[in-house]
């Protein structure tokens, strides 16, 4: 009985030891795993790094602070950490292989925001989808259609695809065609235009708006209508403008053709 109480009292204070350092290891090493990545934190906050980012690598560093942490409290146990280290990496790269699209969205995530090729406002075209920007997420893209619907983009599309930012200029030109009779006035028609975008306190007065022929058309004579304004102002004015277009060309007999043909019938 007496061996049997120093045994256990041998065993109890050598691994009471080894159970109470590995508690104060997992108490300490939290501890300190939470003020590193708070002082992290304020150190990416103070570089102005986009605050989804700023989250995630935040996050990241405690995440990885703390897997030291346990192994090093399961090493003072005496528990061989090899093994246990191995099993990590396999089995964190099975769940890499199992999550290769979510990794790719990630990823792309992260080049977002870093490289900033699209912002929170903007109005773009990639990926499949249109819209404006609602949200740059870690692993989707969020995007308000013009007929107000939500968008999810996995941002592995954005940057596999061209983007297009239609806001990222302050300036847009707007591309409009109009075409005419044969039979009407053309410069008639090019003044009327001209003075249209004069009188539009939203297009630009420089650069100057382009007026020209752009095609000869099979039943039309097509003019380029080229005017330049603030991004904010594009649906305006070339809503605006087109409208205008037409009210004067219709006050003033310049004829608007459509597809038209003329079928003669000869009897024999």
């Amino acid at each position: 009985m007496k061996n049997i109480l120093s045994i256990l009292e041998k065993y109890s204070v050598e691994y009471g030891f080894k159970i109470l350092s590995a508690i104060l290891i997992l108490i300490i090493g939290i501890w300190l795993a939470k003020i590193i990545s708070k002082i992290f934190n304020k150190f990416l906050a103070k570089s102005n790094v986009d605050i989804t980012l700023l989250k995630f690598f935040t996050s990241l560093v405690r995440i990885i602070l703390i897997t030291f942490v346990v192994i090093a409290a399961v090493n003072k146990l005496g528990i061989e950490t090899t093994s246990f280290v191995a099993v990590l990496g396999a089995a964190g790269l099975a769940v890499g292989l199992a999550l290769q699209g979510s990794l790719s969205n990630l990823a792309s995530g992260i080049m977002l925001i870093i490289f900033r090729p699209i912002k929170v406002g903007d109005y773009i075209q990639g990926g499949g989808g249109e819209g404006t920007v609602k949200e740059i997420g870690i692993f989707v893209t969020k995007l308000i259609s013009i007929d107000n619907k939500l968008l999810f983009v996995p941002n592995s599309k954005l940057t596999s695809d061209n983007i297009v930012n239609f806001t990222f200029n302050e300036t847009r030109r707007v591309d409009m065609i109009f075409g005419i009779g044969y039979k009407s006035d053309f410069k008639k028609a090019k003044n009327i235009i001209d003075e249209i975008l004069q009188n539009n306190p939203k297009v630009l007065k420089e650069p100057k708006p382009d007026i020209f022929v752009r095609a000869l058309a099979e039943s039309s004579v097509n003019i380029a209508v080229r005017p330049w304004c603030k991004t904010d102002d594009y649906w305006d004015v070339l809503s605006e403008v087109t409208e205008n277009i037409k009210l004067q060309f219709d006050a003033n007999n310049i004829e608007i053709p459509f597809p038209q043909r003329d079928i003669h019938l000869h009897n024999k």
